[in-house]
């Protein structure tokens, strides 16, 4: 491990939170759209995360196989994908957007966002956040001192 990879890790974290962040800013400003350029209703956004692992590592010899992932190298965004989870149906006959026949007449579909399950998203992105700023802030001071040492 080289003196900067701790500052890395900390920078894909920071990189891939900011993005969630962004990712739920869309879903809230979007929590009352009823109608997209692809039609029908606006469906909610979500971050997938996966880690990055270096391929050549060692490997503890006395850390069974099975429990071992790898070494860590930060996390990355593996895409964004949209939540297939049924629309929020709302009687409104005279909304613009109202169904006009079938089973469904009157109802509108408004956007499968949940406001308060994204507020907490929001939340545990900002902690996140603010952790990979910790690590960044501490790896500076480690090397402040480590340099004092050398004085």
């Amino acid at each position: 491990m080289g003196i900067f990879t701790n500052i890395d890790i900390a920078a894909s974290g920071l990189s891939a939170q900011r993005l969630r962040l962004d990712v739920i800013s869309d879903n809230l400003a979007n929590a009352n759209t009823t109608r997209t350029p692809e039609g029908g209703p606006f469906r909610r956004s979500r971050v997938v995360f996966r880690p990055k692992v270096s391929q050549p590592y060692w490997r503890s010899p006395f850390l069974p196989a099975f429990l071992d992932n790898g070494a860590g190298k930060g996390v990355r965004v593996v895409k964004i994908e949209k939540d297939m989870a049924p629309s929020r149906l709302v009687h409104d006959p005279t909304h613009p957007d109202a169904i006009k026949t079938g089973p469904r007449t009157g109802y509108v579909e408004y956007p499968n966002t949940n406001i308060i399950n994204e507020m907490v998203d929001m939340i545990s992105a900002t902690r996140s956040y603010e952790a990979n700023i910790a690590l960044v802030n501490g790896s500076k001071s480690m090397f402040l001192k480590a340099l004092e040492i050398g004085k």
